[in-house]
């Protein structure tokens, strides 16, 4: 079986390189949550990681299907959706007996799109922006249980919320745009349980993150463009619960093989409303989200005792169901590991997928119409994302 002090690189660089993957997963998972750092073996270690991603989405043939507003007819059949995006990630843990607590910043959920002004699909969508930032504090207590030791892990985190959503109300003005703007706070928590053997590299971990619940979004629609005035507006949504399991052990000596199966409640979001102090509805961001499964399976290896790697395969289910451009997803991904210190680990991580092809039209889920201001269709895409990380034990 491979030694304690192999799979600790290994696993190091396992979670660089399945961050890479994670980051375009379905919905609007952006970093997600990890805590992986809580099971380092040192009793002090700090981490910070970049993930540069970039996606290449490019919608075709698109009708508009809103006349009213002006014909969009003549304007390009086609628009690249998509832009690339940053996600950084920073956590500390420290130990003390059976106690390891973790604290860590990173941004979760996030979505950019950007198709523009000039495409038949305007009044659907001009760009759409949203971003999250996340603060955790999470505790587990170890103790001894057969050969190895259990875990019991818990913890909670503060996240803010924001964003913003522009569309093509009208033809008949120059930039008869309008846009709505929201942002809100609140807070979530964690529960979960590991099981670890070190002898034998082997750990297994079930985490639930919980919902979080945007009861409060606030914000307003600007129609300054169109003639009108900026509305306060009021909404709610809900951040969605996910449940993890994730697996690995020694299988030789310097060899490991992990993977990974995760569950998020992504169909919590379909139309989140927007209505003023009258309570009239105003706008909607509309996603018709389904649940999403992201499954993913690797090895890793240490060739020398400065250097490491690992390879991986990720399928994720897309969470768009007849509406949007979140189809099933295939990525794989590679790193490698530099320990040039005993006390300090150098990443670099990468990835390469495909976004499947498919179509956006109009349907109806539970009395709602999604997809009636355009239709379009879009091939297979490709995604790739790069990341680095550095971390420092003491």
């Amino acid at each position: 079986m491979a030694s304690r002090k192999a799979s600790a690189g290994i696993l190091s660089l396992v979670l660089v390189s399945t961050m890479a993957q994670s980051s375009f997963a379905g919905g609007l998972e952006r970093g997600g949550y990890n805590i992986d750092l809580l099971f380092d073996q040192s009793r002090f270690s700090a981490q910070s990681a970049l993930i540069y991603v970039m996606p290449q989405r490019e919608l075709k043939n698109v009708k508009d299907n809103t006349g009213s507003r002006g014909d969009l007819s003549s304007r390009p059949d086609h628009a690249d959706d998509t832009e690339n995006y940053v996600i950084p990630y920073a956590g500390f843990k420290g130990g003390m007996g059976d106690v390891d607590c973790l604290v860590d910043y990173s941004e979760p959920f996030g979505a950019h799109t950007n198709p523009g002004q000039n495409w038949a699909g305007a009044n659907s969508n001009v760009e759409t922006k949203i971003t999250s930032h996340n603060y955790g504090a999470t505790c587990s207590y170890k103790f001894d249980v057969g050969q190895g030791q259990m875990r019991l892990i818990g913890g909670a985190f503060y996240q803010e919320i924001e964003g913003f959503q522009e569309k093509l109300l009208t033809t008949f003005v120059p930039n008869g745009t309008g846009r709505l703007d929201m942002s809100d706070r609140s807070w979530g928590w964690r529960v979960g349980v590991a099981y670890e053997i070190p002898e034998y590299a082997l750990r297994a971990s079930l985490v639930y993150n919980s919902k979080v619940k945007y009861d409060d979004l606030t914000g307003t629609v600007n129609l300054t463009n169109v003639g009108g005035t900026i509305i306060p507006v009021t909404g709610s949504a809900e951040a969605p619960d996910s449940l993890e399991l994730k697996l690995q052990s020694g299988i030789a000596p310097d060899w490991l093989a992990f993977g990974s199966v995760k569950w998020t409640n992504w169909s919590v979001l379909q139309s989140v409303p927007f209505s003023n102090a009258g309570g009239v509805e105003i706008t909607s961001l509309d996603l018709a989200y389904r649940d999403g499964w992201t499954v993913t399976g690797g090895i890793g290896h240490k060739f020398t005792d400065k250097w490491t790697g690992a390879v991986s395969l990720t399928w994720d289910r897309g969470t768009s169901d007849g509406y949007g451009t979140q189809t099933d997803s295939w990525t794989v991904g590679v790193g490698a590991a530099y320990n040039p210190t005993e006390n300090v680990e150098w990443r670099l991580a990468g990835a390469i997928g495909v976004l499947t092809s498919g179509e956006s039209g109009t349907f109806t889920r539970d009395g709602v119409t999604y997809g009636d201001d355009a239709t379009y269709t879009f091939g297979n895409d490709l995604v790739a994302a790069l990341s680095t990380s550095i971390k420092v034990k003491f």
